[in-house]
């Protein structure tokens, strides 16, 4: 089993920044990929960001590459997402997501599973 917790999230205005971290416990070594997924209000979960063991990293869109970098520092067991330029439609419930070695970045987008953490809430005012 695995355990994961965020920490990060808050209230900032349109245009300012948050990091996120996800910090993994537990069985660790059976990790592989893992991700940022968020949910709106209204919305389903969505895939925003990934990287693989390696240090692949994926992005669900242009506008999101252009603003947020996801990255993991795998001697501390934590993952992070740098939100910078923040827009009030992020504004959702970001998740941490981690996967058991095998599953690929693809199949993160295309179907939700795997290991998850409880949740925080990012609020971007405009």
């Amino acid at each position: 089993q695995v355990q994961l917790v965020e920490s990060g999230g808050g209230l900032v205005q349109a245009g300012g920044s948050l990091r996120l971290s996800c910090l993994a416990s537990g069985s660790t070594s059976s990790i592989g990929a893992m991700g940022w997924y968020r949910q709106a209000p209204g919305k389903q979960r969505e895939l925003v960001a990934a990287v693989t063991s390696g240090g692949t990293t994926d992005y669900a869109d242009d506008s999101v590459e252009r603003r947020f970098t996801i990255s993991r520092d795998a001697r501390k067991n934590t993952m992070y997402l740098q939100m910078d330029s923040l827009k009030p439609e992020d504004t959702a419930v970001y998740y941490c997501n981690a996967r058991v070695r095998g599953i690929t970045i693809p199949t993160m987008y295309q179907r939700q599973g795997g290991y998850w953490g409880q949740g925080t809430q990012v609020t971007v005012s405009s």
